[in-house]
C-alpha cells in the first residue's frame, strides 16, 4: 500500500501535476495507494495519522517540496518515505541523491528500494530533514512571508536584495557538544542534508548517516563581499573563506536575538536547542 501526501500548490502547481502523473501510473499498473492532497495542511496531516496509524506498513510518498518533507517526519511514526521532488528547493532529495525532474522514474525507484535509516535533526520539539538555520536567510525568510508577488524562488531574491542594506550582523552564544563560545556571525547553519535554498551547498560535507551535524559560521563580512561569495555556495567553494568556519557535533545550543528556520519552516526566536537523533527516519531511495 502507498499513501501519497501531497502539496498540490507547491512549485506553483507542480504538485498536483505531479500527483495527477502518479495516480495514473498507479492505477494503470493495479497499485493500491490513497492519496492525501487538500488545500488545507492541517486537514492533510489529520488524514495522514488516521491512515497510517490504520496502514503501519504503508510506505508514504512525499509528493512536494522540504517544507511537505518536514511535514511528514514530524507526523508519522514508523512507516517508511519516499519523496517525489516537487517543490522549489528540494534539497532533502537533493541530499538522498534523487532524480529531481523524472516524477515516474522517482515514484519506480521507491517502489523498487529497500527502507534505510538515515538521521535526523531535531531543534526544539521539531525534527528537520535538511538544515537549521539563524541570521541573515531567516531574515530573508520573514521578508519573503510577507511578499505576495513574486512567486517561486525569485520572491527569495528579491527578498535578499532588499533586506541585504540594512542587514547588520548579531552576537551569538553557541554551545556545541558542552564546549561554550561566543561570535559575531552573519549566518549559522546546522545541517543534517548538505544543501538549502534549492542546492545551496553550505555544508557540503554533511551526510546523512554520520550521527553527527555541520555547523557553518559566516563572521561578518562587508556587504560587497557577501555578494561576491554567495554564488561561490551552490558549488561549496565558499568554505575556503577566511571568514567561513565550520564545525561538526551532536548537540548545540544557540542564543541570541534573531529568529530560526529548519527545512524552510519557521520555527520561532532563539534560543533553540539542537540535536542529532541517528537513525531517526526510513527513507526509499
Amino acid at each position: 500500500m502507498l499513501i501519497l501526501f501531497a502539496n498540490p500548490t507547491a512549485g506553483r502547481g507542480k504538485g498536483a501535476r505531479v500527483l495527477a502523473a502518479i495516480e495514473n501510473h498507479l492505477r494503470k499498473h493495479d497499485l493500491d495507494f490513497i492519496s492525501i492532497s487538500t488545500s488545507s495542511l492541517k486537514q492533510s496531516l489529520a488524514l495522514l495519522k488516521e491512515k497510517t496509524v490504520i496502514n503501519p506498513s504503508a510506505k508514504v510518498i512525499v509528493i512536494g517540496g522540504d517544507g511537505m518533507v518536514h511535514a511528514a517526519i514530524n507526523n508519522i511514526e514508523d512507516n517508511s518515505i519516499g519523496v517525489i521532488p516537487a517543490g522549489t528547493g528540494n534539497d532533502f532529495a537533493r541530499a538522498l541523491g534523487l532524480t529531481l525532474d523524472d516524477p515516474i522514474k522517482s515514484l519506480k525507484r521507491v517502489i523498487a528500494a529497500r527502507a534505510e535509516f538515515v538521521d535526523l535533526g531535531k531543534a526544539g520539539d521539531q525534527y528537520f530533514a535538511a538544515i537549521c538555520s539563524t541570521g541573515f536567510d531567516s531574515i530573508v525568510n520573514e521578508r519573503a512571508n510577507r511578499l505576495k508577488w513574486p512567486r517561486g524562488k525569485m520572491k527569495y531574491n528579491i527578498a535578499m536584495l532588499l533586506e541585504l542594506p540594512r542587514f547588520k550582523p548579531k552576537s551569538y552564544n553557541i554551545v556545541i557538544d558542552g564546549k561554550p563560545f561566543q561570535t559575531q556571525a552573519m549566518l549559522i547553519a546546522i545541517a543534517n542534508g548538505l544543501s538549502y535554498g534549492g542546492g545551496m551547498k553550505v555544508c557540503p560535507a554533511a551526510q546523512l548517516q554520520d550521527g553527527l551535524l555541520d555547523i557553518m559560521i559566516l563572521a561578518p563580512v562587508s556587504k560587497f563581499e557577501f555578494v561576491r561569495i554567495f554564488p561561490s555556495v551552490f558549488k561549496g567553494l565558499h568554505i575556503t573563506h577566511p571568514a567561513v568556519s565550520i564545525y561538526q557535533g551532536r548537540s548545540i545550543q544557540i542564543a541570541a536575538d534573531a529568529v530560526g528556520y529548519a527545512d524552510g519552516e519557521r520555527l520561532g526566536d532563539l534560543p533553540l536547542d539542537v540535536s542529532i537523533s541517528p537513525n531517526k527516519m526510513k527513507v526509499l531511495r
